[in-house]
């Protein structure tokens, strides 16, 4: 059987990479298409013939690929979703989870290992970098130990409130100042206010220590 995949990513050098990659497994892999950002790539699906998986990069102009993940997630459920990126930061990690993607790979892996993963997934498994696997370890073991003062007295108001509650849902800026009529410049500033009022430093700590007190 060949799986027909799609490729999202804006940098042409490592979209051409990513290319030659699948072209040494064409028997089970057909690449049918590149879009350079996640609008695009919306564009393009509502045209083409079913596709069965997405190399998706992150960092992308116009929508990236966490807030791409999450529309086409509810649009075409059955495509499969693999994170590509030369990221692996903590809060990449956890929002590409949270997105719905079914994997996620660093663009240094050799083709055989994206054979391997596409495959896994396509078969109903997951793929992870084994780095990026022990990272997601220790956020989940870390995300419970943190323990807080019941006497600690935080107030947010209530478009800060409406904010976090889209964080928590893995959305984007963009998304999130789409959904409550605003700028995403004043998304950003209440995101600073509320991580302020919480002491944390990023949305995964935010959005924990918001549940530890009943703010969401």
């Amino acid at each position: 059987m060949s799986y027909k995949i799609v490729i999202a990513e804006d940098n042409t050098f490592l979209a051409n990479a990513l290319v030659e990659k699948l072209s040494f497994f064409k028997e089970d892999l057909q690449y049918m298409f590149r879009a350079r950002d996640g609008k695009e790539l919306l564009e393009k699906l509502e045209k083409k013939e079913e596709i069965d998986l997405i190399l998706m990069d992150i960092k992308m102009p116009n929508m990236n690929g966490i807030e791409a993940t999450q529309l086409i997630k509810k649009r075409f459920p059955n495509i499969k979703i693999v994170m590509i990126t030369v990221f692996d930061d903590d809060e990449n990690i956890l929002q590409s989870i949270q997105s719905g993607a079914n994997g996620y790979l660093l663009k240094e892996a050799t083709a055989d290992e994206l054979h391997k993963g596409i495959l896994d997934v396509m078969k109903g498994g997951a793929t992870m970098t084994p780095s990026i696997a022990m990272k997601t370890l220790k956020i989940l073991q870390t995300a419970e130990v943190p323990q807080y003062e019941e006497n600690e007295n935080i107030k947010l108001s209530k478009r800060e409130k409406e904010v976090l509650e889209q964080l928590s849902k893995g959305l984007g800026y963009q998304i999130i100042a789409e959904k409550l009529f605003v700028s995403p410049s004043t998304i950003r500033k209440h995101i600073e206010n509320i991580y302020k009022k919480l002491q944390v430093h990023n949305k995964i700590e935010a959005v924990e220590k918001a549940r530890k007190h009943r703010l969401l």
